[in-house]
């Protein structure tokens, strides 16, 4: 890259540095370290490619002024746990709003061509779902229960089973985005055939509308989660593919610690939609008041925190 592009890609970004060098005290600890990180790369792109440049020697004295500015005042957050929930991970949901939105739209797609294909072909439903499972709910169909499969088992069994096999789904479609953010795509694109080939199952069969709501209860936390995990693992094959001016391993880092940042705030997530599977999905003849209460405060839940509250920090100047 020659220099001049180099410069004119970055020279934005130098800019919000020393803007928040000018003033230090209004900008905290672990926001200064992340300059120092991106800076140092960009130094150490500049010295291979430009070392005798006034381009270098600039980076060079930015780099040191942060350097002495963390060492000097940075200071241990008292309450990091409230930290992370409050602002890292609304921050890291904002910088990978673009992989968001592609992961729910794999999602959307690859529902609405499972839905399609069981429409179309018969035999489809039971290569996805399995026989046993197909042969199942159309005997609790048949017995007037299409959902009784969430009360074949106790409570407290069924929250552990479900809960634990939530988070280790969420991290096997993080995980794979290291295949260059394919691996990820494709577990998205399977899962979510299987939930477009189940919907359309149940329409077939004339109990979609009994059904879903119910399925929705736990549903609306448990899927959106999932698609969310999936975003994680965009970011971190994103970093393998698109490295910028930071060496591949250095970007690497940066979308590995981003993608599992979202990662573990998605565990108390799958935990309350265990919590709802296991204790209140099981009721499947509940007054339809209770499922709106639930399905909608759920849906609001999810949207405001992973989508409205992150834009609102980002307009209010929090990063």
């Amino acid at each position: 890259m020659r220099e001049a592009a180099f410069i004119t890609k970055n020279r934005a970004r130098w800019q919000e540095f020393e803007k928040a060098m000018a003033n230090p005290q209004q900008t905290s600890p672990d926001k200064l370290a992340e300059l120092f990180i991106q800076i140092t790369d960009d130094l150490s792109f500049a010295r291979t490619q430009y070392p005798h440049s006034r381009t270098t020697n600039y980076l060079n004295a930015l780099a040191s002024k942060i350097h002495g500015e963390i060492y000097k005042n940075k200071k241990e957050e008292k309450n990091r746990f409230v930290l992370f929930w409050k602002e890292e991970l609304p921050v890291v949901m904002y910088q990978s709003r673009k992989q968001l939105g592609y992961a729910f739209l794999i999602f959307f797609l690859a529902a609405a061509l499972g839905a399609l294909s069981v429409a179309h072909d018969d035999t489809f439903v039971r290569l996805i779902l399995g026989d046993y499972y197909v042969n199942m709910t159309l005997e609790n169909i048949k017995n007037g229960n299409p959902t009784k499969v969430y009360d074949t088992s106790g409570e407290l069994d069924m929250f552990f089973q479900i809960t634990l096999n939530n988070i280790m789904v969420s991290i096997y479609v993080f995980i794979y985005g290291v295949f260059a953010s394919l691996g990820t795509g494709m577990y998205l694109f399977y899962n979510a055939v299987m939930v477009g080939t189940f919907m359309m199952f149940f329409y077939q069969e004339n109990q979609l509308s009994q059904a879903l709501p119910v399925i929705m209860l736990h549903g609306t936390i448990e899927l959106t989660s999932i698609v969310i995990a999936a975003a994680a693992g965009f970011v971190m094959g994103n970093s393998l593919l698109f490295p910028g001016t930071y060496s591949r391993l250095a970007s690497f880092k940066m979308g590995a610690l981003k993608g599992l940042k979202i990662v573990m705030g998605l565990v108390p997530f799958f935990i309350m939609a265990g919590f709802i599977e296991s204790f209140i999905t099981r009721y499947a003849f509940m007054h339809w008041s209770f499922k709106v209460l639930i399905i909608g405060a759920s849906a609001l839940l999810m949207i405001y925190y992973f989508i409205i509250y992150p834009i609102q920090l980002k307009r209010n100047g929090r990063f």
